[in-house]
């Protein structure tokens, strides 16, 4: 019988957790797209020399050259992540990391910008959601769930 229920429950948890996947790289990936310059007016930084005095504000702490590093790293697993998760490949993995580097922006925004700023763009959502996601026992629609032994 309990057997019977997680499989109901998994079966039920399918397009959420799928919708869920995409939600999160989705809007990671449009976080790059603005500083890549492909949101044109409406933009948020339009560039990524724009982007890297914005994470300069948020690593204030930090060396200069180990900021513009930040930037540039935290861009590249704002594609790996999504991209992952897209894909379903090593979901798990992906879903913490994206769950650790949004943890990482949503207290480096509180630090240095105050607590409004990441409740604005909603940082604090998403870290718990890519955790949610991590927290799944299998992923339905994924690399990982073909894969599967």
């Amino acid at each position: 019988m309990l057997l019977k229920a997680n499989t109901m429950t998994d079966q039920q948890n399918q397009f959420p957790q799928l919708f869920l996947r995409l939600a999160l790289s989705v809007t990671m990936l449009s976080a790059v797209a603005d500083r890549l310059g492909f949101w044109g007016a409406n933009a948020a930084w339009g560039n990524m020399a724009n982007f890297e005095a914005y994470t300069r504000k948020l690593t204030f702490f930090l060396p200069e050259a180990l900021s513009t590093v930040s930037a540039y790293a935290a861009t590249c697993l704002e594609i790996l992540f999504p991209l992952m998760l897209i894909l379903g490949f090593k979901t798990k993995i992906a879903a913490y990391g994206s769950g650790f580097l949004l943890l990482i922006f949503a207290v480096s925004m509180t630090i240095a910008l105050g607590i409004k700023a990441p409740l604005d763009y909603s940082v604090w959502v998403g870290c718990a959601g890519a955790f949610l996601l991590a927290s799944q026992q299998q992923y339905s629609f994924s690399i990982d769930q073909l894969t599967k032994k």
